[in-house]
């Protein structure tokens, strides 16, 4: 994708192959196991943007926001029907940025911690660079060394500190920056 160039719809977006799992778009069917997983408060606790409690259709309207690919941002369900596993398990997301730029954003659901899937979903991701990007960004909580683990591990370099909002802890919460460059 060329620099200015604006993001369609969701059945533009790829799907991106692993062995034991696929990126794919995100479907309405998908709002379910959504709703039941980033409702955890563990889960929306370690996002920007899931509030807890999560609101009654909060999960319906994130999915058709993402199956519209607005703001620039493409979002896969992390699916592991290929090797038996619940269709949604968790949720990665690219989000553009300027100057051939984009951000990572990610969040697993809680039986799936500490499996390695959040690290094999980014670095599929990286591999795939679906927008042709220079470099990838992320954040992690600094409260959530897990997701600077998988960051780490994936090739990121930390960058420095800063602080984000979290609808869910309704505070600014201090926050680790990674870099990839591509």
């Amino acid at each position: 994708m060329k620099e200015g160039q604006k993001l369609q719809h969701a059945d533009q977006q790829m799907m991106i192959k692993a062995d034991r799992f696929v990126l794919r778009p995100l479907r309405v069917s998908d709002a379910g196991l959504i709703s039941y997983y980033a409702g955890d408060k563990r889960v929306a606790r370690m996002t920007t943007r899931i509030p807890h409690p999560l609101p009654p259709g909060a999960s319906e309207a994130f999915v058709a926001r993402a199956m519209k690919a607005e703001e620039g941002e493409y979002i896969w369900a992390i699916d592991g029907t290929c090797d038996g596993a619940p269709e949604l398990a968790g949720v990665i997301s690219l989000k553009r940025m300027d100057r051939a730029q984009s951000e990572v954003g990610f969040w697993i659901a809680p039986p799936f911690w500490n499996t390695g899937l959040a690290s094999e979903a980014v670095k599929l991701l990286v591999d795939a660079n679906p927008f042709k990007d220079s470099a990838m960004f992320a954040t992690a909580f600094q409260d959530n060394p897990a997701s600077a683990r998988v960051l780490t591990h994936c090739g990121f370099e930390y960058l420095g500190d800063a602080e984000v909002f979290s609808v869910a802890r309704d505070a600014n919460v201090p926050t680790w920056t990674y870099s990839h460059k591509l």
